[in-house]
């Protein structure tokens, strides 16, 4: 495939939130004047660029240290030059397939707006996109029309609390908050040691150690409030991976147990090939039988989250296995009889 560069003109750049005078420009003002053997300094180069010497300077230890041009100092002409010919300016070129993996990347990290990873990565982007410059068949618009992401359910994120709590992993700094469960009336007080957050499903957790219960819990931040981080450090242990705390959970709730369950669950024929279409855990197995149905099998800890996964499928989900599943499912529709026929 034909590698190109992709331009950004001043709209563009605004709609990816973007600087107006991103340092590229600079920079390319800079290349122009030094092949020019005009022997630009930091001063006149600040004044024509409209910002401040020391950016000028890092603008230019950039081009030296990070992109290998060969700039050195004139002292006789009191300015900077190429000791050596450049045939053009260093840049990011890219194919119109990984333009269209870095758009996409930039729409799924809309989840991350409202966080304090938002300007970093925006920032990160920035950086990428102000290298691409030359033509390419596709556009920003084009891509807009043809590619989006939708979610439903996203919670409003409380950015205060994502800083803190973010703040408080990455410096492993032990925090104390109120929690609420769901279905409990009033908030407890929790202290912990945070050890990772995670976005699953579009809402974020808390995956930490609480210090009363003395071990692993999963708060999801919305029920969290009255944040107060402490002084006192904590080691997180160098075991610990959320990929093994979850790994017999269908979602987030992990309780520590023995207790695995093996889950068998029949799909009739409408839902089968839905089902086949997204991997729900890393212990599936899917086997075809008659009438184009499959069945379903998952190893898992707990039964709380592939219950409320298996009613949402309605009487296209049959559960087969184990015994404590089909009593669970029985009494849920049971009960949802009850409601809904006392509604007629």
């Amino acid at each position: 495939m034909k590698r190109n560069r992709v331009p950004l003109s001043p709209g563009r750049r605004a709609g990816l939130g973007l600087y107006s005078r991103p340092p590229l420009e600079r920079m390319m003002r800079m290349h122009q004047r030094l092949k020019a053997g005009r022997y630009p300094n930091c001063r006149k180069l600040a004044e024509e660029l409209e910002v401040s010497s020391k950016t000028v300077q890092r603008d230019i230890d950039f081009m030296r240290y990070r992109l290998g041009l060969p700039i050195e100092y004139d002292q006789l002409h009191f300015g900077f030059y190429y000791t050596e010919p450049v045939s053009s300016f260093p840049n990011i070129e890219i194919s119109e397939g990984e333009l269209v993996a870095l758009y996409i990347g930039q729409k799924a990290l809309a989840q991350y707006k409202g966080t304090s990873f938002e300007a970093p990565l925006s920032i990160a982007f920035r950086k990428i996109t102000d290298g691409l410059r030359d033509p390419i068949s596709v556009t920003w618009s084009d891509l807009d029309s043809a590619i989006s992401f939708r979610s439903t359910g996203r919670s409003a994120a409380d950015v205060h609390s994502f800083e803190q709590l973010s703040h408080a992993v990455f410096k492993q700094i032990e925090v104390r908050f109120e929690y609420k469960k769901p279905g409990d009336a009033r908030y407890e007080q929790r202290y912990v040691q945070p050890y990772h957050l995670g976005c699953v499903e579009n809402l974020w957790y808390l995956f930490a150690f609480d210090l009363d219960r003395g071990e692993l819990r999963t708060f999801a931040l919305p029920r969290i409030r009255n944040i107060r981080v402490s002084k006192t450090k904590f080691r997180r242990p160098m075991d610990f991976s959320i990929g093994r705390y979850l790994e017999q959970s269908f979602g987030v709730f992990a309780r520590p147990t023995k207790t695995k369950h093996t889950i068998h669950i029949a799909f009739d024929s409408f839902a089968a090939p839905l089902v086949q279409e997204r991997q729900w855990h890393p212990s599936q197995k899917i086997t075809q039988v008659r009438d184009g149905g499959i069945e379903l099998s998952l190893i898992l800890g707990n039964l709380e989250e592939i219950e409320r996964w298996i009613l949402s499928w309605g009487s296209h989900a049959q559960v087969l296995a184990p015994p404590e599943l089909k009593e669970r499912i029985a009494k849920t529709v049971s009960a949802l009889a009850g409601i809904y026929g006392a509604a007629r």
